[in-house]
Order: structure tokens, then sequence, then C-alpha cells
């Protein structure tokens, strides 16, 4: 995989959402120990070239927004992955 250094962290946690769970920016943010990253961790979801691979569809904003997705398809698609997981949305 190439990123940089907190790309890779990110993403290397995404891999440990489990298939129909969901986290936030910011539970993610405290899960790799940089509880002040939020937007950070959204950035680096948002430059995530290896979705739907390494999840980062699963990754939701706190108010319980969907946020973004840059997978191909985009929202529509993140809206859909999430669905075929079983997630509530």
């Amino acid at each position: 995989m190439k990123g940089t250094k907190f790309q890779l962290k990110v993403w290397k946690y995404l891999k440990t959402i489990p298939k129909g769970k969901v986290k936030t920016y910011k539970q993610v943010a405290i899960g790799i120990k940089r509880p002040k990253s939020a937007r950070a961790v959204a950035n680096a979801c948002a430059k995530n070239p290896y979705a739907p691979k390494i999840p980062c569809h699963r990754v939701i904003r706190s108010d319980g927004d969907l946020g973004g997705y840059s997978g191909r398809g985009g929202i529509k698609q993140k809206l859909k992955l999430l669905r075929s997981e079983k997630v509530a949305i």
C-alpha cells in the first residue's frame, strides 16, 4: 500500500471495523490514538484508493450523516455497501 504514514495507520485501522458495523471519524481518531484528528481521518478516508477493500464506507459522521465516499459510485455506492452489510442507515 502506498500513502503517508498517517494514511496507512488510518487504513490499517479501517480493516479492523467488522462487516455490518460503523464507526465515526472521531472513533477512528481515538482508535489510532490521535483523538483530535477526526478531520484528518476523514481526509485519509477520502484519499483511500483501495476502497472498498479497505472499508472506508464503514466510517460515518458523528451526527449520523454518511459523510463522503471517494470510491467508485460516490455516496450512493457507500449507502449500497452499508445496506448490503445490513447496517441500519
